[in-house]
C-alpha cells in the first residue's frame, strides 16, 4: 500500500472519514478492561457497547475492539505515513506490555472475568461467548502493527502472546482441541501461520495447523458443501487461515477447502451485490425466496472477509473472475456500508423493501462489523494493482498510481469510473522498459477497447480476462481502456421472479426517499434490533413484467449514474447505485408481479 497513491473520488473520500474516526477514538478507553484484568488502575473510563454494557456480555467479546483499531492504525498508518497513527499503534503496544509484565502472563485480554474465561474454555468447560474469536483481533491487531508498522513494541508483546497460546493449549489432545474449536475462533490458523513465516518457530507451525478445524476442512477438501445452517462468519476467517496454513507449507488439502469454499459462497450464495446469508447464517438456495427480504442480510463483516480470501486466492492464482467478484463485493458491500457523512458503519445490509441502512454511533456501539469496518476504509489501496517479475496488473478503475520501484516505473490512472466507463493510464519511466500490462477485461462488459497513444491496439471480445500489452513502454506512453455497461437483470435461479438490477459493478438501487425519517434515525446502539429500528411500513413500488424487458425500460435519469423504471401504475421508480444511498429507504432486490390485464371491448 505504500508504493499506491489514492486520489480524490469516493473512496479517497471514505479513508479520509475512517482516519478521522480513528483519531478521535482514544486508546486509553479502548485499553481500561485491559488494565483491570493485569491489576492496574485504568486511565480512561471505559467505551460503551460490546466493550462495556451488561446486554453484550455473555458474547464475551470486551476487547476485539482495540485489535481492530490496531489493525485500521496500522493500515492507515502504511497508506499515509501520518506518524499520529504510528504513535498510537506503539503507545497501545507499551500499555499491553505494562499490563504482560503487571500479570505476568503474555495473555492480554478484556474479558470480564479475565484469564478465568480463557483458563474454562481450554480446560472444555461450558462458557458463553467467542474468547478465541476476540483475541485474535488482538494477535492480528499486533500482527499488522509488526508488518505493516514496523512497530518492534508491538513485535514483542505479539511474541509472547503467542508463546503463551503455545504452552496454554500444548496439554489437549488432538480431539479436545477438535472439541474446542467448536466455538468461534476467529482466524487462529491464519494469525500462527503468519507467526511461523515470521520467526520460523516450528511451534507456531504446529499451532496453526491444530487451529484449523478439521470438521470443516475436509468436507471442503472433498468438494462437499455443508454450509447451510452454519455461522458464516464464523467459517469465513478459518478459510482465510486454511489458505494461509497452505502458504506456509501445508498440504494441498488446505488450498482446495478455500478454493471450493471460494466458488460456492462467491458463485452459488452470493446476492447481487457480493453479500450473502441471513441472520448471520447460510441458507439453502432454494429457500432464497424466504430470506432474500429479511433486514438482517448481508453482514458486512462477511463481505469485509470473503475479500481477504479472495484477495490471497488471486495472488496464487490471478484470475480475472477474483477481481470480478472482489470489485463488485468492494462498491456494493464495502464502500456501501459507511455513512458518508459521519463515517460510521453498517452491520447488515439487508434486502427488506422500504428498510434502510443503520450505522454505529461513535461510542456506543462497538460491533464486530464496526471493527471491521475501522480496516476496511483504510485499506482501498491494496488491490488496485498486483504484479508478477514483470508484469503489472490492473484490477480495479480507481484513481490512484502506482510506483512499481524494481522496474522504475509509474503508472498514473485517471478515471471517473463508474461514471464514464473508461480509464486512462499513464507511465512514468526514467528509462523504456519492457513490462507487460494486463488491464482487466470485466465480466459485466461485453467489449475492452483498448488504445495506446490513441491507436486502438486491441479490441477484446473476452469478458473475465485480461488484456495484456506486452511491449516496450516509454516516458509518457499512454493507455485508454473503454467498457460497455448496461443495465442487466439478476436472478437466483431458485427466484426467476425476485430480481436486482446491475449497470456494470453496480447494484441499482430504488431511493425511496426519507419521509417519516427523523434526522440521525439511522445511527443506532443495539444491531441485535435490525428490522424494529424504522420499521413503519411504508409503500414499496411494484414492478412488473419479465426481467430482461424490465432491464431494457430502465433510462438515464438527471444525473450521473442516475437512472428512472416504470413502475406497474405507471409512476417512474428512480434507480442510483446502492453505495450512494445513504440516510433514506430504498430496495435493492424486487418481487415482480404479472403485468395488469389488458381488456378489450366487448
Amino acid at each position: 500500500m505504500a508504493d499506491v497513491e489514492l486520489h480524490d473520488g469516493p473512496f479517497l473520500h471514505a479513508q479520509k472519514m475512517t482516519e478521522a474516526y480513528l483519531l478521535r477514538l482514544q486508546p486509553d478507553r479502548l485499553l481500561h478492561n485491559f488494565r483491570v484484568n493485569a491489576g492496574l488502575k485504568p486511565k480512561a473510563p471505559v467505551y460503551g457497547g460490546w466493550e462495556s454494557e451488561p446486554m453484550w456480555a455473555e458474547i464475551n467479546c470486551h476487547g476485539h475492539t482495540l485489535g481492530h483499531y490496531l489493525s485500521a492504525c496500522a493500515l492507515a498508518y502504511r497508506a499515509t505515513r501520518d506518524r499520529r497513527f504510528r504513535q498510537r499503534i506503539d503507545y497501545i503496544a507499551g500499555e499491553l506490555a505494562a499490563c504482560q509484565k503487571a500479570s505476568g502472563s503474555g495473555l492480554v485480554c478484556a474479558f470480564p472475568k479475565g484469564a478465568a474465561l480463557v483458563a474454562a474454555h481450554l480446560r472444555g468447560e461450558p462458557i458463553t461467548g467467542v474468547p478465541w474469536y476476540t483475541l485474535h483481533k488482538v494477535y492480528a491487531g499486533l500482527r499488522d502493527a509488526t508488518l505493516l508498522a514496523d512497530s518492534d513494541a508491538a513485535r514483542a508483546v505479539l511474541l509472547r502472546l503467542a508463546d503463551w497460546g503455545v504452552v496454554a493449549t500444548r496439554p489437549l489432545s488432538d480431539a479436545q482441541f477438535e472439541e474446542m474449536l467448536r466455538t468461534e475462533y476467529g482466524g487462529m490458523n491464519e494469525v500462527y501461520a503468519d507467526l511461523w513465516s515470521m520467526t520460523g518457530n516450528a511451534d507456531y507451525k504446529t499451532l496453526a495447523a491444530r487451529f484449523s478445524q478439521k470438521a470443516v476442512l475436509d468436507p471442503l477438501a472433498r468438494t462437499q458443501d455443508q454450509l447451510d445452517g452454519m455461522h458464516a462468519n464464523t467459517q469465513i476467517p478459518k478459510i482465510i487461515g486454511f489458505q494461509r496454513v497452505y502458504e506456509t507449507g501445508g498440504d494441498g488439502r488446505y488450498h482446495d477447502a478455500a478454493t471450493f469454499f471460494w466458488k460456492t459462497v462467491a458463485k452459488t450464495r452470493a446476492f447481487a451485490t457480493g453479500g450473502h446469508g441471513d441472520n448471520e447464517h447460510f441458507f439453502p438456495m432454494a429457500d432464497f425466496d424466504r430470506h432474500i427480504f429479511s433486514a438482517k442480510g448481508s453482514e458486512t463483516c462477511c463481505q469485509h472477509n470473503m475479500l481477504k480470501l479472495t484477495r490471497a486466492l488471486f495472488l496464487q492464482d490471478p484470475r480475472a473472475e477474483y477481481a470480478d467478484y472482489y470489485e463488485r463485493t468492494l462498491y456494493n458491500g464495502i464502500l456501501a456500508s459507511q455513512d458518508p457523512d459521519s463515517g460510521m458503519a453498517t452491520y447488515f445490509q439487508g434486502a427488506r423493501p422500504g428498510y434502510m441502512k443503520l450505522y454505529h454511533t461513535p461510542e456506543d456501539s462497538f460491533w464486530c462489523c464496526t471493527g471491521t469496518g475501522m480496516e476496511n476504509h483504510v485499506k482501498y489501496r491494496d488491490s488496485i494493482y498486483f504484479h508478477d517479475d514483470r508484469a503489472l496488473y490492473v484490477n480495479l478503475f480507481i484513481p490512484s498510481a502506482v510506483t512499481w520501484k524494481d522496474r522504475g516505473a509509474r503508472l498514473v490512472q485517471e478515471t471517473t469510473f463508474p461514471e464514464q466507463p473508461v480509464t486512462r493510464l499513464r507511465w512514468a519511466l526514467a528509462t523504456p522498459a519492457t513490462l507487460a500490462l494486463k488491464v482487466r477485461h470485466p465480466r459485466w462488459s461485453r467489449m475492452a477497447i483498448v488504445l495506446v497513444n490513441g491507436a486502438e491496439v486491441v479490441r477484446s471480445r473476452d469478458p473475465g480476462s485480461y488484456v495484456t500489452l506486452d511491449r516496450t513502454w516509454r516516458d509518457g506512453d499512454r493507455v485508454e481502456v473503454r467498457f460497455a455497461m448496461q443495465p442487466v437483470a439478476e436472478h437466483a435461479p431458485a427466484a426467476p421472479d425476485i430480481v436486482a438490477f446491475t449497470y456494470g459493478p453496480l447494484v441499482l438501487a430504488g431511493a425511496l426517499g426519507s419521509e417519516g425519517l427523523a434526522s440521525g434515525a439511522d445511527i443506532i446502539v443495539n444491531e441485535r434490533k435490525y428490522g424494529e429500528y424504522n420499521d413503519t411500513p411504508v409503500p414499496v413500488p411494484v414492478l412488473a413484467g419479465e426481467p430482461e424487458v424490465l432491464a431494457g425500460m430502465i433510462r438515464p435519469g438527471k444525473g450521473p449514474l442516475e437512472f428512472t423504471i416504470p413502475a406497474r401504475d405507471g409512476s417512474l421508480v428512480r434507480l442510483i447505485p446502492y453505495h450512494r444511498i445513504a440516510h433514506e429507504r430504498y430496495a435493492t432486490y424486487w418481487p415482480l408481479a404479472p403485468l395488469p390485464a389488458v381488456t378489450t371491448p366487448a
